[in-house]
């Protein structure tokens, strides 16, 4: 057995629905699993063994927690790399903390992307103010300007026609260092989620078309059509650079736009990802079991789709109105992520439905 034994600690940091789906995972192959969140309150620590509470940037009660863990990851992108970094030196993280800092900003993304051989969207840093429209003037006025840092959800971003009012835009997106992106013209977005082991194996699950509204996931759907299938194995050829190059270990996301001239990089997830919800009940194994036994070196599952038609809808908001539809379907699988205050444009949960032809 070369992996790690069963009743070790893996610890997350984060305490959201990534991380207790991870948990439950985890807990399923036989791992403890131990929190670390900022939030007394977290829906993560539930379902959890152990749980610290602390900032990301307390690195003291940071180590303490680390001491505790055979393996340590994280479910979202704002983990403090400098953090990461000092953890990184005394114990194991994966994937490594390279991966999460060139994902947290927009610009070395993208970067990144083309140096692995990428077509993204032309684009411009944006450093302040006076950037916007010189910017314009480069790309054109039909653009998306984006918070280099901390936007998800398509939060710190702003829309760019001939009509935008730029201090408005610049405001939206926090005043702080951004990028405008020229306006892709594509018919479809969707996801290539893979897994990548210790000795550099990879492992895809099939690609989903992926629907937003409010720049939030709405629905991620399979079989995601024609001109998707079409563009699939450019797409994993790129993502697999990308896990290569970074020596990345776990699940990677990363998402594209399917065009009339192939696929377009849009932006990269160093974790498991909304996108691959479906894959609980809709293969035989999911992303989150795949996540866990990558990072603790057991061998991968098999990513074979069980049904037909699949269709994943995040349960975004007041969700309360759909129950009785949801419930009342033997096709549907519910997930309610137990979150205590229903938020308007808030995730609630998900639910997955399988058609079998």
């Amino acid at each position: 057995m070369n992996f790690l034994k069963p009743s070790s600690v893996i610890g997350i940091l984060g305490g959201g629905q990534l991380a207790k789906m991870m948990s439950m995972a985890a807990s399923n192959l036989g791992y403890k699993v131990h929190i670390y969140a900022p939030e007394k309150d977290n829906i993560a620590s539930e379902v959890s063994a152990r749980f610290t509470q602390g900032s990301y940037d307390d690195l003291e009660t940071l180590m303490t927690f680390a001491s505790d863990c055979n393996v340590i990851t994280y479910e979202f992108e704002n983990v403090p790399v400098d953090t990461l970094k000092k953890i990184e030196k005394k114990y194991v993280l994966r994937p490594n903390s390279q991966a999460l800092e060139i994902a947290q900003s927009r610009l070395a993304e993208k970067k990144y992307a083309e140096k692995c051989g990428a077509i993204t969207a032309r684009y411009v840093p944006i450093l302040n103010r006076e950037d916007i429209e010189a910017s314009i003037a480069k790309l054109g006025a039909d653009a998306i300007m984006k918070s280099d840092r901390l936007g998800y959800d398509g939060k710190g971003q702003a829309r760019i026609d001939e009509t935008t009012n730029l201090s408005g835009a610049w405001m939206a997106v926090g005043q702080r260092d951004a990028i405008l992106e020229e306006y892709v013209d594509f018919e479809a977005e969707f996801s290539v989620i893979l897994t990548r082991t210790f000795e550099g194996n990879i492992i895809f699950w099939d690609s989903s078309k992926n629907i937003h509204q409010h720049g939030i996931l709405k629905q991620a759907s399979l079989p995601a059509g024609p001109l998707i299938a079409s563009q699939r194995s450019e797409a994993r050829k790129l993502a697999s650079r990308i896990a290569d190059e970074l020596d990345y270990i776990g699940v990677l996301t990363v998402e594209f736009f399917a065009t009339t001239n192939g696929p377009v990089f849009n932006e990269m997830a160093p974790r498991v990802h909304n996108s691959g919800h479906w894959t609980i009940e809709a293969t035989v194994t999911s992303q989150f079991e795949n996540h866990i036994r990558a990072i603790t070196g057991m061998p991968l599952g098999s990513t074979e789709t069980l049904a037909d038609r699949i269709e994943m809808e995040n349960l975004i908001g007041d969700y309360t109105d759909q129950l009785d539809n949801i419930l009342s379907d033997n096709n549907k699988h519910l997930h309610l992520y137990g979150k205590d205050k229903i938020i308007e444009g808030r995730k609630m949960g998900h639910v997955t439905r399988l058609y079998f032809d």
